[in-house]
């Protein structure tokens, strides 16, 4: 007897200002889901929540391929929860933590991992330029607090990039970040499962030339930056970068996948930045290309987050 297709819901689009990079991930996502297993019906948040409500009694999962505000801070989870249709990844709560900065780094300091120092910046607040330069020296990162694929983001070098930087992140949020810049290789490592946990093979990223950071251009402009999977890194610094991911996992209270990104510092010292709770999930994004190092190809990996969110 043929086993019956599962019917997924492909949610991808949406308001944020990741809205192209969501349908260029669904695209992929829906070119590597095996169509003899697999039943895909598209859906935009932008204009589709009430056929994705109707349709909702015959949806058996939801792949959420939104990024930032209204789609990886939990409001999607939470919608599909009513719906009662199983979706892969994190829950409200954890999607909700780990889109905040300034409450991820919180809990990832309660619980020793290791940070750079910031400070939160909110509307209406005093803004004292002289004495952030005294705190956090030059440059330092201006961000959202509540942003993601480094949206609103600047390193600042001077005290006018500074002010700059404060206008443009305000621009996309109420509360900004101001944190201390950490010179070095920047890291990312992959987590997958739910109750047993999978670190995945670490990979550095290194920006072009013409890029002083991995910003938004640098992630997705194709040939800005090159990634190297696994990082040339020791094996000690390795198991430690794993360990740190498993942890900031836990810490966020999340499920089913995430990656989070560090830093390396010139003297040897890792630094969590912050954890993606939906990573880029093109063929040739960071934790597709982590587990095919690992090896699960793109619908193998695919396959496993569908299992593991059937799981919760």
């Amino acid at each position: 007897m043929q086993k019956q297709k599962l019917h997924i819901a492909l949610v991808a689009g949406g308001i944020s200002g990741e809205r192209e990079v969501s349908l260029s991930g669904a695209a992929g996502v829906e070119e590597a889901l095996d169509p003899g297993k697999f039943i895909v019906s598209r859906y935009d948040p932008a204009t589709d929540l009430a056929r994705l409500a109707e349709d909702a009694p015959g949806l058996d999962f939801a792949f959420i391929l939104l990024h930032g505000l209204n789609g990886e801070d939990g409001t999607m989870q939470g919608f599909l929860d009513l719906l009662k249709v199983p979706y892969q990844g994190s829950g409200v709560l954890g999607s909700a933590i780990a889109m905040d900065k300034h409450l991820a780094k919180e809990l990832y300091r309660l619980n020793g991992l290791p940070v750079a120092d910031w400070q939160i910046i909110g509307t209406g607040d005093e803004v004292n330029i002289e004495a952030l330069i005294s705190r956090f020296d030059l440059p330092v990162v201006i961000k959202p607090v509540r942003e993601g694929s480094s949206l609103g983001l600047t390193l600042a070098e001077t005290k006018e990039q500074l002010m700059d930087g404060i206008n443009k992140a305000q621009n996309h949020d109420s509360r900004i970040m101001i944190e201390k810049y950490i010179r070095g290789r920047e890291l990312t490592v992959g987590v997958l499962g739910n109750s047993e946990l999978q670190a995945l093979p670490v990979i550095e990223i290194v920006p072009g030339e013409e890029f002083s950071f991995f910003d938004y251009d640098a992630k997705y402009k194709a040939g800005a930056s090159e990634e190297i999977c696994p990082a040339g890194i020791s094996d000690e610094l390795t198991v430690l970068v794993k360990k740190y991911g498993v942890e900031a996992h836990k810490v966020l209270r999340l499920s089913g996948y995430s990656r989070t990104d560090l830093m390396l510092s010139e003297d040897g010292s890792l630094y969590l930045l912050e954890t993606n709770t939906i990573p880029g999930m093109t063929p040739t994004s960071l934790m597709p290309q982590a587990a095919a190092e690992f090896g699960l190809d793109f619908p193998e990996l695919l396959e496993r987050l569908i299992e593991l969110g059937m799981e919760i």
